[in-house]
């Protein structure tokens, strides 16, 4: 815990980037959320006793599930494949938008003050915002309509937006940002790409991205939206 205090001092101004992108990504939930409630002709309280409650199990839930994280044999080892969007997507579709960003919130949260920041919360807030990337517009998607083909239609939303947006992120953000936080140069990155997947080119982040992260993104997409096709039903009427 101490430690955690200290690295939010010393990165006290990425620490408020990081909260303003929080707040920014709440706001826009609660709004969608909001205008599908108004388009549909019904009312519902944002936060209530059993959705807050729901909201702080499945946070935990999804928290434990992000410690068990799996490698691929075409990316690198610092990519590895997780599930804890399971929980968080099906909470999504129990409770709206702003519940799936709360939990991607409380997640990362309950992550920290358990395990602290080993990237010194660039990391952290790459799983926020990417994770947010999936859940968020699928979210959004089947609140407007909920049946099985919406729910079908919000999963393959949620993959593309993840997989276009993730790769984007981490070829713009998340590596030049790694690569300065470790003092190496970025095309040290690429090699540990190009050792694992002969798609990768030399110097190319580009060519890295495409053939380490987005298969990773599609894959974990995939994956996410079938476990939670198979057991949202079985689940729902115990969470509502």
């Amino acid at each position: 815990m101490k430690e955690l205090f200290q690295k939010v001092t010393e990165n006290a101004s990425y620490v408020a980037g990081f909260i303003l992108v929080i707040i920014g990504l709440f706001v826009v939930a609660v709004i969608a959320e909001k205008l599908v409630q108004k388009k549909k002709g019904v009312k519902e309280p944002l936060f209530y006793t059993r959705k807050t409650a729901v909201i702080g199990v499945f946070s935990g839930i999804a928290m434990l599930l992000m410690l068990f994280e799996f490698p691929l044999p075409f990316a690198p080892t610092f990519y590895e494949l997780d599930f804890s969007e399971v929980p968080i997507l099906i909470g999504s579709f129990a409770f709206g938008p702003a519940a799936g960003v709360m939990m991607e919130f409380l997640k990362i949260l309950l992550k920290l003050f358990i395990k602290g920041t080993s990237t010194a919360f660039i990391g952290d807030l790459a799983n926020f915002v990417v994770g947010c990337s999936f859940v968020l517009p699928a979210a959004i998607v089947y609140t407007y309509k909920k049946t099985k083909k919406t729910a079908i239609a919000a999963c393959v939303t949620g993959t593309l937006f993840l997989t276009v947006f993730g790769t984007a992120f981490n070829a713009i953000y998340l590596l030049p940002a790694f690569a300065a936080f470790y003092g190496m140069p970025l095309d040290n990155l690429i090699e540990m790409g190009m050792a694992v997947n002969p798609m990768v080119k030399e110097g190319n982040i580009i060519s890295f991205v495409i053939a380490c992260v987005a298969p990773l993104n599609l894959l974990k997409g995939l994956l996410v939206s079938t476990i939670t096709m198979l057991v949202y039903k079985r689940v729902s009427p115990i969470i509502k």
